[in-house]
């Protein structure tokens, strides 16, 4: 199996690790919905250069019968950017984050449910864990 993956969540980890603290910055004088508006509007304008350098379209998934559980991520990803950057222009990166951070041990947790995967010892423990540092780093 190819370790891919592990590699772009490095990416990942790094590249949404800057996230909150320019948000931060930004959000001084900037209003969290209008911060929304505009880091969303950038990025759909580079992936949709993405798809067109790469020579992809959505328009074949339109209809597509999963493309229902897409507009409900779409709808999540909403209401959690907003709530997100609006707790962020009123509170500390230090609490915010790791607060929000949560979602990681209850992805898990809902993964672990619903999709049936592993429940192991070290998984239990990770997400023990993590709450607690959460719990730890918000106090």
């Amino acid at each position: 199996m190819s370790r891919r993956y592990l590699l772009l969540s490095v990416v990942a980890f790094a590249a949404y690790s800057l996230v909150a603290p320019l948000l931060k910055v930004a959000m001084e004088t900037i209003p969290s919905t209008t911060a929304v508006f505009m880091s969303n509007a950038v990025m759909l304008a580079l992936i949709g250069a993405l798809m067109a350098v790469r020579g992809t379209s959505p328009r074949p998934y339109l209809s597509h019968p999963k493309t229902s559980y897409i507009v409900a991520w779409g709808t999540l990803l909403a209401v959690g950017l907003l709530a997100y950057y609006r707790a962020l222009a009123l509170g500390p990166v230090s609490v915010v984050v790791p607060v929000y951070g949560l979602f990681i041990a209850l992805s898990s947790i809902i993964g672990i449910v619903a999709l049936e995967e592993t429940l192991t010892v070290r998984k239990g423990l990770g997400i023990a864990f993590a709450v607690l540092a959460v719990v730890l780093m918000s106090l």
